[in-house]
């Protein structure tokens, strides 16, 4: 089984996060990025505790993209710091899976 991961990335607005998840799938780094929010952010930022609303894409693809939706969020993202953080699919079901290979980068 191919390593499938969910990439998390997080914006300041849903036009932001819209922006991505859509170059995500168009350029078949992603099968699907599903936009959640708002959250709620508290965080360090030079030196002080911070409260944002922000909102999530988590953008399904494979390992071997990785590197290329981070280029690819690095370069819509307006953040000096954005959160880009890919996280493992220890399981998944046979036809999802299937699906996600037929819609990403080979």
């Amino acid at each position: 089984m191919p390593d499938y991961i969910q990439v998390i990335t997080t914006t300041a607005t849903h036009d932001e996060a819209e922006i991505i998840a859509r170059d995500l799938v168009e350029n078949h780094l992603a099968a699907c990025t599903q936009i959640v929010g708002p959250i709620t952010s508290i965080y360090r930022w030079e030196g002080k505790i911070e409260t944002s609303q922000e909102y999530q894409c988590w953008a399904k693809s494979r390992r071997e993209l990785f590197e290329q939706i981070e280029a690819a969020i690095r370069r819509l993202h307006p953040y000096q710091v954005p959160e880009i953080l890919a996280v493992p699919v220890v399981a998944g079901s046979e036809s999802y899976l299937k699906w996600l290979d037929g819609e990403v980068k080979r």
